[in-house]
């Protein structure tokens, strides 16, 4: 058979199998919505040839984001997920009686869950695919998708972004609505944020739900947001599955050419309402009955292959029936099918599960290692002419690990990210002005005055250890720590930090905080170690910059207030079995061991992190060297250590004060300034909020 007819074969083949699919389940569950994609059934063929000539060109991973709109037949002839398991999804009987609901958390609906595959191309080389589960806000899971793909380039040295490859899907009416696509494509060639181009999809259906694109955009096009970026954009008929499949493999070439992004806007319809059980004529019913009236791609498509002799009436018949009886099959299987789904990952390999009890470890390092960190990264070397403000900031760092006292905030710190590279790990520090810190604290990128040379102290510690890097990010939050969100969940030994410029900016990302980091372990069996910093401090400059509003961040955290946990350290599961950490340390030397605990465990968890603004240059708040020593770990409570306290019977203490934060030293001001009259008062201090100590 010549080239062309055995490409316009497969085409075919690739096509039918959609729509079988969604014919099949339709029939089966009549009254399930699963959100087909009948009208738009080509896209599976052009994401199979992408896929196929990507791995041609040298890509060796794909991760890839999509709405709920076809995710049910990306899964099955994509991915490759088993027929049987989606059957019994809707069937709801894909349960694994070997493990509890703890293992298997709440589940989700089956068209926002993900999944791994090591998919065979026609090259005969294997491609790794990653699925990546989302919740129903569409285009949440865009960042999360380039951040994990940024981390897999980073772990594999894939410095030229050759082998590593991001494509998000997308609808036409969520690729013009949402902001934070606009936010993910400004993060395309940005230091720090560039994944060598990523391939936008638009499945456009020409609805977005009952809303008419002229009443959706004030653009001609749905991808005209790509001309921000200068990215070309191949609009294709949805109708003609061979002009699809010729753009997909367009788009991927460019790519690997240019490592530039690229949109493929599939122009196609929407056979059905919003879902199955939508009724479209109540508000387009010229469309839909131009819909009703139209004949399938599918069907288009063999009787052009019939008339060019590719393609037989028979042939067409048998291979119908053949799918008919896989189809059969499976659902048969489907009815005791007890698959197990993966926990985590290959290199998440050796973490437990939260049923399964880890151990509490000290977090402290030997002093001489400490000191010798603690001089390197004070440590600026000759010719290299740092401000006098930062000179002087060196020198009393120097100080801080000579004579191991009056250790601040932002050394705390560095000796902790410099303890974790030292270790030869990774840590990736990401936000708006955090080099420097917001509050100037951190200097963490030293530059030249004479030049504008870079150095970074943190990375010339010794030989071989781990890379520091510190990224200030584009003026964005929702998208930015999307990104980071999905860089952690890559590899658990690295530290991931994202931290607002002030502790309210964090605001225009609650939907990552809602969909992703609190809830993805229960929804989708997803660990994170993200480490997110917020600024918060009540001392001025109105409420806009003052408070990171702990208060929500403890809404959404799931411990349950009427149970009080075993609390022996020999079965203290209590961080294990919550859906995040939230603390505010009081003490450099606290701080210093929450970050370190992040990976000196046996599971991961998010940690938000309430940080200062006054304290980071107030006297009172430091610690001594020894507070960092072997033995020593993190301070979930501290208690009154004044001398006055410490003197007294506890019986006589008449007022017990429960504080956090910087607040604490407010209080012991005041404490001192009053004198006797609250002498007998003690306070004490939550350094972790949630779980509750």
């Amino acid at each position: 058979m010549p080239f062309q007819k055995r490409r316009n074969s497969r085409s075919w083949s690739a096509s039918r199998m959609p729509i079988f699919f969604e014919r099949f389940t339709h029939n089966k569950h009549k009254t399930a919505k699963r959100f087909g994609l009948e009208g738009g059934e080509s896209f599976i063929p052009g994401m199979k040839s992408m896929i196929d000539r990507g791995s041609e060109l040298g890509i060796e991973n794909i991760v890839i984001g999509m709405p709920h709109r076809g995710r049910l037949n990306v899964l099955t002839n994509v991915v490759r997920k088993p027929l049987e398991a989606i059957f019994s999804e809707f069937a709801g009987t894909n349960m694994d009686p070997d493990h509890d609901d703890s293992v298997l958390g709440s589940g989700d609906v089956k068209y926002h869950l993900g999944m791994s595959y090591e998919r065979p191309t026609l090259s005969g080389n294997k491609i790794h695919i990653s699925l990546m589960a989302n919740p129903s806000h569409l285009e949440a899971v865009d960042p999360v998708v380039l951040g994990k793909t940024r981390a897999k380039q980073f772990y594999a040295n894939d410095e030229e972004r050759h082998k590593s490859m991001s494509v998000v899907i997308h609808g036409d009416a969520a690729f013009s609505g949402q902001g934070v696509v606009y936010e993910c494509m400004n993060l395309s060639d940005l230091h720090g944020y560039k994944t060598g181009g990523t391939i936008h999809i638009v499945v456009n259906n020409q609805i977005g739900f009952t809303t008419d694109p002229r009443h959706s955009r004030s653009s001609p096009y749905c991808s005209d947001v790509a001309k921000s970026i200068g990215a070309p954009i191949f609009h294709v008929n949805g109708d003609h599955p061979e002009e699809v499949v010729r753009a997909f493999r367009l788009a991927v070439e460019w790519r690997q050419k240019f490592k530039k992004d690229c949109v493929v806007d599939v122009v196609c319809y929407r056979l059905h309402g919003h879902n199955e059980l939508d009724q479209p004529l109540f508000t387009q019913p010229r469309m839909y009955k131009q819909i009703a009236a139209q004949t399938p791609t599918y069907e288009k498509y063999a009787a052009a292959l019939m008339e060019e002799g590719v393609l037989t009436k028979e042939g067409k018949a048998e291979m119908e029936n053949m799918i008919m009886e896989d189809f059969n099959g499976a659902f048969e299987r489907s009815k005791t099918y007890k698959g197990k789904q993966d926990w985590l990952d290959r290199k998440w390999e050796g973490l437990l599960e939260p049923r399964q009890f880890s151990p509490i470890l000290t977090t402290g390092i030997e002093l001489d290692e400490l000191k010798k960190i603690g001089d390197s990264i004070s440590t600026v070397p000759e010719g290299f002419t740092v401000h006098s403000g930062i000179d002087r900031v060196m020198k009393q760092r120097k100080s801080m690990m000579e004579t191991g006292v009056s250790i601040d905030w932002g050394m705390a710190e560095a000796l902790a990210f410099g303890s974790i590279v030292n270790e030869g790990k990774h840590v990736r520090l990401s936000g708006q002005d955090c080099e420097r810190g917001t509050f100037s604290h951190r200097h963490s990128v030293l530059h030249d005055q004479m030049n504008e040379n870079v150095f970074v102290p943190l990375n010339n510690i010794r030989e071989g250890q781990g890379l520091y890097e510190a990224v200030n990010s584009s003026l964005s939050e929702y998208g930015v720590l999307g990104f980071e969100l999905g860089y952690s969940m890559e590899d658990p030994r690295s530290l991931v930090l994202w931290e607002a410029q002030f502790g309210d900016f964090a605001n225009g990302a609650q939907v990552i905080f809602d969909q992703f980091i609190s809830s993805q372990e229960q929804k989708w069996r997803r660990q994170t170690g993200l480490v997110v910093l917020l600024p918060h401090g009540y001392d001025g400059q109105g409420p806009e910059h003052s408070s990171a509003r702990i208060e929500r961040y403890l809404q959404l955290h799931d411990e349950d207030p009427r149970i009080v946990p075993p609390m022996n350290e020999g079965e203290r599961r209590q961080i294990q079995l919550s859906n995040m950490q939230i603390v505010n340390c009081s003490t450099p030397a606290n701080y210093f061991h929450v970050l370190r605990r992040q990976l000196n465990r046996h599971f991961r968890k998010p940690l938000i992190v309430f940080t200062p603004k006054k304290l980071l240059r107030y006297k009172h708040c430091a610690s001594d060297i020894e507070e960092f020593g072997p033995g020593t770990r993190f301070r979930r409570f501290i208690g009154d250590r004044s001398e006055a306290i410490q003197n007294i019977d506890s019986k006589e203490v008449r007022k017990l004060v429960f504080c956090s934060g910087q607040v604490y030293y407010d209080l012991i001001s005041e404490r001192e300034k009053k004198g006797a009259e609250a002498e007998n008062v003690a306070i004490v201090r939550l350094e972790q909020i949630a779980p509750f100590p």
